[in-house]
């Protein structure tokens, strides 16, 4: 069975698709302020923590470790060089 599209179909989606738009636009102007808020003011405790257990003043309790490589970066050979001469 073969179903054609209506136009009355058509235009109700249209809306729906623009009403879905309109609300959600609307409840990220309410809601995303306060979501970013309590973003913000969290990492802002995070920072305020850190920096009185000392943090990376002292240099412990970082996320990440720095190594040191004994060895120079050594030059990398790419390959050996060849001399080409023309022949006549």
């Amino acid at each position: 069975m073969i179903q054609y599209a209506s136009f009355n179909g058509f235009f109700k989606t249209i809306l729906l698709l623009i009403g879905f738009y309109y609300l959600v636009k609307f409840l990220a102007r309410i809601f995303l302020p306060i979501l970013l808020k309590k973003a913000v003011n969290k990492v802002q405790e995070n920072f305020e923590k850190q920096q009185s257990q000392g943090g990376f003043a002292k240099g412990q309790n970082s996320d990440f470790q720095t190594t040191k490589k004994d060895n120079p970066k050594s030059t990398k050979k790419v390959g050996d060089y060849i001399d080409y001469e023309e022949i006549e």
